[in-house]
């Protein structure tokens, strides 16, 4: 017979995976290996956690910059500084949204390099330089479409079995899934599947420390999503109530600077829930489904 756990209990089984790590220096060179340096811009917040890791990594040709992250002219200078000797040959965005993308441009200029990203923008307002595609290979690293926290996202691996993680996957945090046609619920499990297949050795997130455990983090990022939506559906309204009033419903002392971020990822999972005949909508008005 199980025993339900302790709350204490409960609560070190359902964030096991999670790792942390000090505030680290802020447009400082941090080595991660021999050929990885990671820069963390000062944009710390809730939706940032300690700041926007920007990564370095060296390939035969010289470095490439991956998410730039802030356009404040002390973190491009450290970027440009990080790389040393070595020409920056490329600029990388795991995605668009502009605690990684606004400092892509002003690097970009500065240094003369374009900067790459996946071909088909979900910001209006930018189009890559070199348009990438799931498979393709750049700067010694192999692009991994991965949608879900964004339209136009994606991981990059190296040949040694590490991956950079953009927000999809973070140590310190569960990513915010926004409703389509931003973000997907279905989506993000599916790249999460492909992920893990990768069987990588280290994943280094836009966010956060490195993560050792991929396994782990992988699959309790997969088992939270799992669970919220089991939590939905069990505390959805037989009757038809607005987003705002299910929200009510189910965040008890939600802090305010967070409620957007709540609203979002609720309507993602009802999306799915929708799609799997489980929640009804009618307009902006969902419920659960009558069998």
């Amino acid at each position: 017979m199980s025993v339900p756990l302790a709350e204490p209990a409960a609560k070190a089984a359902r964030n096991g995976w999670k790792v942390s790590e000090p505030p680290p220096p802020h447009d400082v060179p941090l080595p991660q290996s021999d050929t990885i340096r990671r820069v963390v811009a000062n944009n710390p917040g809730p939706m940032t956690g300690n700041g926007t890791n920007s990564w370095l990594v060296e390939h035969p040709g010289g470095c490439v910059v991956i998410d730039p992250g802030s356009n404040d002219p002390a973190h491009l200078d450290a970027l440009a500084a990080a790389a040393g000797s070595q020409p920056v040959t490329h600029i990388i965005l795991t995605h668009t949204h502009h605690d990684h993308l606004d400092g892509a441009r002003p690097l970009g200029a500065r240094l003369g390099v374009p900067v790459c990203g996946f071909h088909a923008s979900a910001e209006p307002e930018f189009t890559p330089d070199i348009g990438l595609r799931d498979g393709d290979r750049i700067a010694g690293l192999r692009v991994l479409y991965t949608p879900g926290h964004a339209s136009d996202h994606i991981c990059l691996e190296t040949p040694d079995g590490i991956i950079l993680t953009g927000d999809h996957v973070m140590g310190w945090s569960t990513t915010m899934i926004p409703p389509a046609p931003y973000g997907s619920v279905r989506q993000f499990l599916h790249s999460m599947a492909l992920l893990r297949e990768r069987h990588a050795r280290l994943l280094l997130p836009a966010h956060g420390p490195a993560i050792t455990r991929v396994e782990e983090c992988i699959d309790g990022l997969v088992a939270h999503r799992q669970a919220r939506e089991e939590s939905i559906l069990a505390l959805m309204p037989a009757s038809p109530r607005t987003l705002d009033e299910i929200v009510d419903g189910m965040y008890h002392n939600l802090r305010p600077g967070l409620r957007r971020a709540a609203l979002l990822n609720l309507q993602a999972h009802l999306e799915k829930l929708v799609e799997d005949a489980k929640v009804t909508r009618q307009g902006d008005l969902w419920m659960k489904t009558i069998p």
